[in-house]
């Protein structure tokens, strides 16, 4: 089969790869696309968590948001040409490629639709957001959120957090693409941040107040750093995003201290007991309750990866979200 194989910092690689046949629990799956997540990026030019003794990585990863088809099954709930959503836990994802073996419980039964399965993909990150917001619920009716960073994920707290009753929802990005299109998922006020000051604009909105709930889901320093600065005393916050790299990140505790704060941070969707949240994305995108179909911007196929990782990282050509197909 064709994969994509991470060979060192920033190059990725096409190559020849042995199909696994997959052992009992497991499925064989067919790939039809595969989306590049903001973590991959950390990995692959940041080096979060990349020691460079364990280059190149297995076949297929850092992917670990895919849509396939059963090939063969060794799970009695799947059945040999079921499509399904594929959600690996990062460590083991390898959905780079045009077949991958993955363990049954990692995979959610997509309904017949009329959307492409480019489309019903999304709901992985998707079901990402519902998850956080499960773990960590916040009463946001009649108040002003903040949320950092319109990638998928930000956008994905957009509608989440409009459907939850948010009365004046404020977000952030350098992408004007981003930000157009938050506006469709329930966004009141843009701000570009290349060309404004988020804090200023956000103490104009407030009258100096700062905002009243605040999810970081960009995963850079400079705007955890940030975030402690945009919003109230006694406010809760969500560090979805994840770091940019190995370093500690040195905040001003005294002020977090003085206003109270409250932060939580969260992973591990693909680990929760049968992928509820991730079902529960899968039926929002096939019911239509959400549109996803400008989300999915850009999609390359495989022989084109490194294009696709360079695309995602650097944001050209108005892209949203970025995946590769087989």
């Amino acid at each position: 089969m064709k994969a994509a194989q991470f060979v060192e910092l920033g190059r990725m690689e096409l190559v020849d790869a042995p199909i696994v046949a997959p052992a009992q629990g497991e499925l064989l799956v067919r790939s039809h696309s595969a989306s590049i997540c903001g973590s991959d990026l950390h990995k692959f030019f940041d080096g979060w968590e990349v020691s460079r003794a364990d280059l190149p990585y297995h076949p297929g990863y850092p992917g670990h948001e895919g849509v396939g088809w059963v090939e063969e099954s060794n799970d009695p709930r799947f059945a040999v040409g079921d499509a399904v959503l594929c959600a690996p836990p990062a460590p083991v994802g390898s959905t780079f490629a045009e077949y991958q073996t993955i363990a049954a419980r990692s995979c959610v039964q997509l309904p017949e639709s009329e959307l492409d399965l480019s489309e019903l993909l999304m709901a992985q990150q998707l079901g990402t957001v519902i998850f956080a917001l499960r773990q960590y619920p916040a009463d946001v009716v009649g108040r002003t959120v903040v949320i950092m960073g319109q990638g998928s994920a930000g956008l994905f707290f957009t509608w989440q957090l409009r459907r939850l009753g948010a009365g004046t929802i404020i977000v952030a990005d350098k992408s004007d693409a981003r930000l157009a299109q938050s506006r469709v998922y329930g966004a009141d006020h843009i701000v570009n941040v290349d060309r404004d000051d988020l804090k200023s604009v956000v103490d104009d909105l407030t009258a100096g107040r700062g905002a009243d709930y605040l999810v970081e889901a960009v995963g850079r320093r400079e705007s955890l750093l940030q975030s402690t600065s945009l919003v109230a005393p006694d406010t809760q916050m969500l560090w979805f995003g994840l770091p940019d790299g190995d370093e500690p990140v040195q905040f001003d505790f005294s002020a977090f201290f003085r206003k109270r704060l409250r932060v939580a941070s969260v992973y591990g969707a693909q680990e929760e007991a049968d992928l509820a949240s991730f079902s529960a994305a899968v039926d929002f995108i096939a019911r239509g309750d959400i549109d996803v179909s400008n989300l999915v911007s850009h999609l390359l196929p495989i022989d084109r990866i490194q294009d696709a990782m360079e695309m995602a990282n650097e944001r050209t050509d108005n892209c949203l979200k970025v995946s590769v197909s087989f």
